[in-house]
């Protein structure tokens, strides 16, 4: 193989296969891969605007069983620390969210043995009748699997039923690394690979806007992140012509701090700032079909997500006035509406404020400038 040739069928917007991925990835100069995925960016987001959002990432529980050697969030049934969200909870909270210009609840939970889909169907139309204008980005191809087991249901019935509850929209958690053998390892609790992949190729039949993710830098092979990428990309191909299906991805690398892995297995998030970087272009290159590419700054910092900017990436996520599970295992990073929108002024680029499906959004009249503590 030759990069030179490879650069020339990324620019034409052909689709590399994983062997060539992982060959520009382990051969490519950094310089280069940045270059060629920013060329990218500028033909699938010409306004040249760097996206962000105002919401908040609230957990209907932290009860699951799903029992993933990465996340410090969960407590098992009947731990002391468990806890069920109660509606005043949720009011108070999205009460502040408005407050702070949100439109827009990130809501995800864990496996609850004991919440089915009346739960959640119940839970969707109390929070849309409190809050009509409220956008719920909700749940995951891990959550809805387990419903469907509860239920002994199919995903197509789930999904119907959650949408016509309030589902605006779903978030891509739980995908980890979409190879089997990774998931035995660190997620095996959790829907296999092809499950998660069917449920987001459901989603989009539906009309249902996804997002899809990528958390690396654990116990998986560069090979297997390219899988991963190809198989994104295969689903996003199927999707109907009426629909946006995943209208955006998000690689973030493993937090590490206090978890099973690192504590038991001795696994240690060792990405470096120029992998992640690296990550961020292959990750334009191998997704022609996915128009926006997030950069994690919650994980990476500030300085290595503007990088990103100038490596395939349009969107800078959320000021998540409120995240529990990543943080638990110690991402440390936070912005304010006034320090995203500087750190995408410093990048050289123009901030955008957006919603969800990725259209713009005027800036809210009153905003306030601090993150709420939690």
């Amino acid at each position: 193989m030759q990069l030179a040739e490879l650069y020339k069928k990324a620019l034409d917007f052909q689709f590399l296969t994983v062997e060539e991925g992982v060959f520009l990835f382990e051969n490519a100069p950094t310089t280069d891969l940045m270059f060629v995925a920013n060329e990218l960016r500028k033909i699938q987001v010409p306004h040249g605007k760097v996206t962000w959002i105002i919401d908040r990432n609230m957990n209907t529980t932290n009860v699951c069983i799903a029992n993933c050697k990465f996340c410090n969030f969960y407590r098992i049934p009947g731990h002391e620390e468990a806890y069920v969200t109660d509606i005043e909870t949720y009011r108070r909270k999205i009460e502040e969210t408005f407050q702070y210009g949100g439109e827009q609840l990130l809501l995800q939970g864990g496996h609850h043995p004991g919440l089915g889909l009346e739960y959640y169907t119940d839970l969707f139309r109390k929070l849309k009748s409190m809050f009509p204008t409220l956008k719920l980005h909700t749940l995951g191809p891990p959550e809805v699997a387990h419903i469907t087991k509860l239920e002994k249901s199919n995903h197509r019935a789930v999904l119907i039923a959650l949408k016509e509850a309030g589902m605006d929209s779903m978030p891509g958690p739980g995908a980890e690394i979409l190879v089997d053998r990774v998931r035995r390892l660190i997620s095996k609790g959790k829907c296999g690979a092809q499950e998660w992949l069917d449920i987001m190729e459901v989603a989009h039949q539906l009309n249902i806007t996804t997002s899809a993710t990528m958390m690396f830098g654990h116990v998986e092979t560069v090979t297997e992140r390219f899988e991963h990428l190809v198989k994104l990309r295969e689903v996003q191909a199927k999707k109907p012509e009426h629909a946006k299906g995943f209208v955006a991805f998000i690689p973030w690398t493993f937090q590490d701090v206090d978890t099973l892995l690192a504590r038991i297995r001795g696994v240690h998030n060792l990405t470096t700032a120029d992998e992640y970087i690296r990550m961020i272009a292959m990750s334009r290159i191998m997704l022609p079909n996915v128009k926006n590419i997030q950069a994690s700054w919650l994980t990476v910092g500030k300085q290595v997500a503007q990088m990103c900017l100038h490596a395939g990436a349009n969107d800078f996520g959320s000021i998540m006035i409120e995240e529990n599970v990543v943080s638990a295992a110690g991402a440390p990073h936070r912005f304010t509406s006034k320090s995203i929108q500087q750190a995408i002024k410093e990048a050289g680029f123009e901030p955008q404020l957006r919603n969800q499906q990725y259209e713009f959004r005027e800036m809210p009249v009153v905003m306030e400038e601090q993150v709420i503590t939690y």
